[in-house]
Parts: C-alpha cells; sequence; structure tokens
C-alpha cells in the first residue's frame, strides 16, 4: 500500500491557492486618476478604512468593514474610534463615529494633478467638527477626523465609486 505524501500535497494546494488568489485579484479594475477626479468632482464616493491611527497609540488595522459615504445630499460615516475623549456620548450603544447628515460644506483643493484635498464640515452634528480627506489619483486616501469632544483621529484606506451608480 502507497503512503500519501501529506506535506508534498499541502504545499501543492497552497501554491494552487495563491496562484488562483493573485490571478482573480489583477482581474478587479483599479480605478483611474480621470475616474477618482469624477467621483471627487461630483462629491459621490465611498472612503473604505483599512487602518486607523489614534492620536495616543499606533496604528491598528480594521478587520470590519467601515465607511464614509459621500453623495452630493448627505453623509453617512461609520468608522471606529479609540482615544481619549472629554465628554460622554449622550448615546452608550456605540462609540465609534457614528452619524447621517444632510446639510454640511464640501470644498476640494487640488493640490496637484493626482492629489486633492477635501474638507467636508457637517452643520448638523453637534460632535463632529470637520473630516479632511486626502485622495491620490491611484485612489488610496487618508482621512483625519476632527470633534468637538474627542482626540482627533486619523484612517487610511481607499475611495472606490457608490455602488449602484
Amino acid at each position: 500500500m502507497k503512503m500519501i505524501n501529506f506535506k508534498k500535497w499541502g504545499a501543492v494546494s497552497v501554491v494552487l491557492c495563491l496562484f488562483f488568489s493573485c490571478t482573480s485579484a489583477q482581474k478587479a479594475s483599479k480605478p483611474t486618476a480621470d475616474n477618482i477626479k469624477n467621483m471627487v468632482d461630483s462629491s459621490q464616493f465611498v472612503f473604505v478604512a483599512d487602518r486607523m491611527s489614534p492620536m495616543r497609540g499606533g496604528t491598528k488595522n480594521l478587520t470590519s468593514h467601515y465607511a464614509v459615504t459621500l453623495m452630493k445630499d448627505s453623509i453617512n460615516c461609520y468608522l471606529p474610534y479609540a482615544g481619549r475623549a472629554t465628554q460622554a456620548p449622550m448615546n452608550m450603544t456605540g462609540g465609534g463615529i457614528e452619524f447621517t447628515s444632510s446639510k454640511f460644506s464640501y470644498d476640494v483643493v487640488s493640490k496637484k494633478e493626482d492629489q486633492w484635498d477635501i474638507t467636508v464640515k457637517p452643520e448638523d452634528n453637534n460632535d463632529v467638527q470637520q473630516l479632511f480627506f486626502n485622495i491620490f489619483s491611484n485612489g488610496s486616501a487618508n482621512l483625519t477626523v476632527t470633534s468637538t469632544h474627542r482626540d482627533p483621529i486619523s484612517f487610511s484606506g481607499y475611495v472606490e465609486k457608490i455602488k449602484g451608480r
């Protein structure tokens, strides 16, 4: 009776899995600079956070889906928070930066051909003063959230088109 070499077959299966995951990742289309510019100009995009950097402490990778959806008429923010707060939140169920706003200012400054700074100031939110996005033409982005009663916090991630638009 011939013995099966599990180490050999395990290594082969790992290599095959890596190969197929890499080829499927290459098929996903990267956003072009024109697509990013159109999203910024139309003020319609989703910022997806994959890392957060609290003012006090190190960078933390995010394992859940956290995002800010920005449309012409509304903002939907769902982000985690880690840091010092000077006032306890009224709603004890959350703890993150979660709000929806329909009244806000949206200002864009083009720094170069491939970079935009966007300042969003919600006018109907008592806690969040400003969302400051720094977006690059390859789709990568940074976000700094400034609040009234919390330390500022930064996020890094990417922007993508709003699904269905």
